[in-house]
């Protein structure tokens, strides 16, 4: 019998459907080797070799894939296909001494029969360039972290860490919130005419130029747009030109791992990790191709399969004279060999069995934008309609979808605007002149879809770092989700990233990261050697952080301010600190005093908000020990917690003043106030533990007209019913 190992379960369990019983398929449950945690592991002066151990999690799996592989007369390591997925199947070969003679090496881009028996028939030696590559990004990551880290704690606060992209992303983040912190509104106004047809058909036309000079942008204003008007009043409007023509619109490209996970975050509102998530099970449940990629080509297969799905389905006027390829976007693209796409085209995400909820939905995205890109472009007809008035130019532009294409499978904003049938030299008359103000708009927060086309923009990360970075940098406290789900930088994510600029300008330069990415792709190309790599960086690294230990003052970085708030356990004077989730009170007496609370007395620096939930909960007792309850800050914002900590550890949220007053309709003893976990906000009942009412959208406190559960609002702002078997919407 031969032995398959794979990376999860659920691949497993695809795979096996294929397969005889001359086979037995086994997974290793990720990575059997990693370095340790509990110190660096690498031997830098011994040409940064690694000390790789087996994790205390994974003993029992290699202990049974040991005893697996002994029985078996050939072992097939078929981990993904990318430079992580190479590396797992080397570690494997380590821990389970495997030599060229009992195992073998497959790889496929697609869980199918076709894809397996395929990968069977044809294996491979294990590329070395791909795991030196991997291995070569692990160290550096690991050098940084675990000497910069230790650095942030010292001068800065304990419990940070810095890494070789996170920090990269975070700078990112915190750049464009200066950037809007400095934005000024600019006022600027827009003057309108509401004209009549000779058919008595409403026309509304913007005003563009005045005596031959076209308007610039945001040059009207609130005192020339008057002026205008009440010339405007006494003007007669006439049709000088009438303008149509045909434009196409083209379909997207096919998915890559960025531009996937920019379509879910938009189109969807998941999160790059979220995706990520999802699109691993899908592929390792058969539905999708591999999901890490910046390849942009398509299988031969897929290109018949989907041509001719599209000719039977939807007629011949939906297929192409011959299939549209498409150019790379990233001259190293070499992760795979292939865009992400579905793995049979005539799967329609209505016909799948065993798809619910995320994964349909993005599924459906998938699967309706890789066919998008083999159907013809969407037609469309624009009109331009130009209106003199004296002096003055007006003009009023509208579309129609002539031909939907690609958008018949492919959803996407077309923004019609229907004019109304007009001729050259037509008069019009006036119905209405409107003036509007307007101001300009401060640059939005970064979202992860927009964040990750940054990245991917700079040439920081590749396919298989964006998701995991954007994660890192809101788990470590960096970086917070706002009320849009917005990335907000932290106070001391400002601190943090004003010291790397200055003192370790390389670990956060765009240019200097990019660099290193391509020097990665070539120790994966197999042109240059990973040791000097790592030796360029690591020295010059190295020796400046020796030298910024004694350079660096944390009294200069974190200053303490004085306060006028009296300790309430030792009566000496309370200081203003900075920790890792912003500044709070701390006791000028530490360590004989170790008494510290939320900015919440001092009037000079108190926050408003805490100082109103403050008096609202003066009363809350504990409900385990009897204490008073205080208001605390964290990184989710504002939280109740008992006053005789550590000796009692309970916590307690805080209602969302944004709530209405929802009594849980199950335990009718709770209200519905708003929590937070690690995957982010969701409403829940207060009285947890004694119930455990959940929901994952904001509750609007009425109730379903169907089923009468509680109507909430769901991440596209639709108002639908709880009860996800109701299927209610409003």
């Amino acid at each position: 019998m031969n032995l398959i190992i794979v990376e999860s379960p659920t691949k497993a369990k695809t795979i096996a459907k294929f397969l005889g019983k001359e086979y037995q398929i086994s997974s290793s449950f990720g990575h059997v080797r990693d370095l340790p945690k509990s110190k660096m592991g690498i031997e830098i002066e011994n040409g940064f070799t690694p000390k790789y151990l087996i994790p205390s999690s994974a003993r029992k799996r290699v202990t049974e894939l040991k005893k697996q592989a002994a029985k078996a007369k050939k072992v097939i390591l078929a981990s993904d296909e990318d430079r992580e997925g190479e590396a797992i199947a080397w570690h494997l070969s380590e821990v389970l001494n495997l030599t060229p003679e009992n195992s073998e090496r497959i790889a496929f881009h697609e869980i199918t029969a076709e894809a397996i028996l395929k990968a069977l028939k044809n294996p491979r030696p294990l590329d070395m360039n791909l795991v030196e590559a991997q291995q070569a990004r692990r160290l550096l990551d690991r050098l940084v972290g675990y000497e910069l880290s230790p650095f942030l704690w010292k001068k800065v606060a304990k419990g940070l860490s810095a890494g070789r992209v996170q920090s990269v992303a975070t700078r990112l983040v915190v750049e464009k919130e200066r950037e809007i912190k400095k934005f000024t509104a600019q006022e600027y106004w827009s003057l309108a005419a509401l004209l009549k047809t000779a058919a008595k058909k409403d026309l509304k036309a913007e005003l563009v130029s005045v005596a031959g000079q076209t308007l610039k942008p945001l040059s009207l204003t609130g005192e020339l747009a008057s002026q205008y008007k009440q010339a405007l009043e006494k003007e007669d409007y006439r049709v000088s030109a009438v303008k149509a023509k045909q434009v196409k619109k083209n379909p997207p490209t096919p998915l890559t791992t960025s531009t996937l996970q920019q379509a879910a975050n938009r189109q969807l509102g998941f999160s790059a990790k979220q995706t990520m998530t999802i699109a691993q099970k899908l592929y390792e449940r058969g539905f999708i191709t591999y999901m890490r990629t910046d390849s942009l080509n398509l299988s031969e297969k897929f290109l018949q399969e989907s041509r001719a799905w599209l000719e039977k389905t939807l007629g011949k006027r939906y297929i192409l004279d011959k299939p549209r390829t498409f150019k790379k976007v990233n001259k190293n693209a070499q992760e795979a060999h292939e865009a992400i796409r579905p793995t049979e085209a005539g799967a329609h995400p209505d016909e799948i069995n065993g798809l619910e909820g995320s994964e349909q939905r993005l599924y459906r995205l998938i699967w309706g934008r890789s066919l998008a890109t083999q159907m013809p472009a969407a037609e469309l007809e624009t009109t331009t309609i130009d209106i003199n008035a004296n002096d003055f130019g007006l003009r009023s532009t509208g579309q129609v979808l002539i031909f939907n294409g690609y958008l018949e499978i492919y959803p996407e904003k077309t923004n019609e605007q229907i004019l109304p049938i007009v001729k050259e030299g037509e008069t019009l008359e006036l119905e209405e002149l409107q003036t509007e103000q307007h101001f300009t708009k401060a640059p939005a927060r970064y979202s992860d879809a927009t964040l990750v086309k940054e990245l991917e923009k700079h040439g920081i990360g590749r396919p298989s770092t964006y998701a995991p970075t954007i994660n890192t940098i809101i788990n470590r406290g960096y970086v917070a989700r706002d009320d849009n789900k917005r990335l907000a930088p932290s106070e001391i994510a400002f601190i943090v990233n004003d010291l790397l600029v200055e003192h370790f300008p390389e670990i956060v330069d765009y240019q200097f990261t990019a660099n290193m990415e391509n020097d990665l792709d070539e120790v994966a190309a197999g042109k240059i050697n990973w040791q000097p790599v790592i030796n360029n960086f690591y020295q010059k690294f190295h020796d400046n952080l020796e030298v910024k230990y004694q350079e660096i003052n944390k009294n200069e970085i974190m200053p303490e301010e004085s306060s006028e708030e009296i300790c309430e356990k030792c009566q000496r004077p309370m200081i203003i600190k900075t920790g890792r989730y912003g500044k709070f009170l701390a006791c000028s007496g530490f360590p004989d005093c170790q008494n510290i609370k939320p900015l919440g007395a001092d009037k000079k620096t108190i926050d408003p908000k805490i100082t109103a939930l403050s008096e609202k909960y003066k009363d809350e007792k504990c409900s385990k020990c009897g204490s008073p309850m205080a208001v605390k800050t964290g990184r989710y914002g504002p939280f109740l917690a008992c006053t005789a900590y550590p000796k009692c550890k309970n916590i307690k949220n805080i209602s969302d003043d944004s709530l209405p007053e929802i009594p849980c309709p199950v335990c009718g003893i709770g209200k519905i106030v708003k929590k937070f976990s690690k995957r982010g906000a969701f409403y829940a009942c207060d009285n947890y533990p004694d119930c455990k009412t959940a929901y994952y959208g904001q509750p609007t406190g009425e109730k379903c007209p169907d089923c009468q559960s509680l109507l909430i609002k769901d991440r596209q702002g639709k108002i639908i019913c709880s009860q996800k078997s109701c299927g209610f919407q409003k």
